[in-house]
Parts: structure tokens; C-alpha cells; sequence
């Protein structure tokens, strides 16, 4: 995604409500479910691109590799890659990485707190 908006600091950067605000275009980055799994999967670890993979079941290289690139991209992500061959390449959250893993973690909490009231809604809705 491009920054629409390449200065920062303006007063609706923050703002959500707006189309064309930096915060929404990095909630927008963030909040998928790819990113959100990758997070936390990563954790407090450092792990290697298969790692990750491995932990996040389901994920297609393809939006493994788009995904850890986009959180590198908002900083929230590290990659080192070591000169070995083949090249060795390993993931770590950063700092504000970190902290978004504990909304993470309070999203995860929440969800199985509420899955069975989840579970019997879908049940009455669908039938």
C-alpha cells in the first residue's frame, strides 16, 4: 500500500475515520488475519522463515512472504539475514512490535473466552 499522505504529523493522520488517514492505512496493514498470526506466532522468539511457516498453518508463501514484508515495512518486524549458503534469514518482533502482540494476545484471550457464545449465535443465525 502507498502512503497517500507522505508528510507526517498532520492533524488527520491519526484519525481512523478518515480514508485517508496514516493511522487506517496501518491499521488496515496490520489488522488482517496473516499479520495478526504471524505476531503471534513470533513472539518473543526469533524465528526462521520456514519456522514461521510452520507455525502459521494454512499461510501460502506467498502471503508469508508479503506479510512479514509489510510488518517489516511499519517497523514492527526485524529481519536479519545471515551470510551463510544458503542464506540464513530470521524474523524477531520489534519494540512496537511487541506491544501490538499484546492486543494480539487480548484479541486471542477474547476469542476463546467467547467462542462457545460465538459458536451458539452462528447455530440460531443459521438456522
Amino acid at each position: 500500500m502507498v502512503t497517500k499522505h507522505p508528510l507526517k504529523g498532520l492533524p488527520g493522520d491519526a484519525d481512523l475515520r478518515r480514508a485517508d488517514s496514516l493511522a487506517r492505512e496501518i491499521f488496515s496493514d496490520v489488522a488482517n488475519k496473516w499479520a495478526l498470526l504471524i505476531i503471534e506466532a513470533l513472539g518473543e522468539r526469533t524465528l526462521r522463515f520456514s519456522e514461521v511457516r510452520d507455525e502459521v498453518e494454512g499461510v501460502s508463501h506467498k502471503m508469508l512472504t508479503q506479510n512479514l514484508r509489510m510488518l517489516e515495512r511499519n517497523g514492527l518486524v526485524e529481519r536479519k539475514v545471515h551470510p551463510t549458503v544458503p542464506p540464513r534469514v530470521e524474523y524477531t518482533l520489534t519494540g512496537p512490535g511487541r506491544g501490538l502482540r499484546t492486543t494480539v494476545d487480548a484479541m486471542c484471550g477474547w476469542t476463546h473466552e467467547h467462542l462457545g457464545h460465538i459458536e451458539r449465535a452462528r447455530e440460531r443465525f443459521d438456522a
